[in-house]
């Protein structure tokens, strides 16, 4: 799990996705403490990610090519993914202009699990992604437009991959001004 955020206003939305997806592979309580490790925020670099990894015996598989947003019909979608032994949970932002839906997929069974309106700041990640995120929102958000929102989505995304390995450097960033039918789009993602 790492970092999707979004700000949904009455004019448009915008959101951000990193595109970082690491792979465990090892005893599974080594996997487990490096995991805690990482997503509590005591792993900042990739190289210290690395060292920690094989001091605990565990390979990892990192990539930076996952597109976890996209956008459909003037919806704007993204995902994360947590894994815990074999349960996987996604959990999936529906976000357009005025309105946004979180939907929550464990074992294949989805389920909306928030809804909301305009004027709101999203962030899905781990502990520490949240965490950063939600700092750079209390101090830089007094209110503005869409591209205000844009500009500290953008801010925000470089600042948490500079404090954690469990982000990537490289960011999708996407925004539209329409409001999406958001019921077909969820409808739609939680038929797959």
């Amino acid at each position: 799990m790492t970092l999707v955020i979004a700000f949904i206003g009455k004019q448009g939305a915008v959101m951000a996705g990193d595109m970082r997806e690491i792979a465990f592979q090892g005893d599974d309580s080594c996997i487990e403490e490096l995991e805690r490790e990482l997503y509590s925020g005591s792993i900042a670099s990739d190289n210290d990610l690395q060292a920690r990894a094989d001091e605990v015996g565990v390979t990892i598989r990192v990539r930076n090519d996952k597109a976890k947003i996209s956008q459909q019909d003037g919806v704007l979608i993204g995902e994360v993914t947590e894994t815990e032994g074999p349960v996987v949970r996604r959990k999936r932002l529906y976000a357009t202009a005025g309105n946004y839906a979180i939907a929550e997929i464990i074992d294949s069974r989805p389920r909306i699990v928030q809804k909301g309106r305009a004027s709101n700041f999203v962030v899905l990640g781990n502990e520490i992604t949240k965490q950063i995120a939600n700092q750079c929102i209390r101090g830089g958000w007094e209110g503005g437009t869409v591209p205000d929102a844009m500009r500290l989505i953008m801010l925000t995304m470089q600042i948490a991959a500079s404090m954690t390995a469990s982000v990537s450097r490289t960011f999708v960033l996407v925004h539209t001004d329409i409001a999406g039918n958001l019921a077909d789009a969820v409808d739609r993602g939680l038929r797959v």
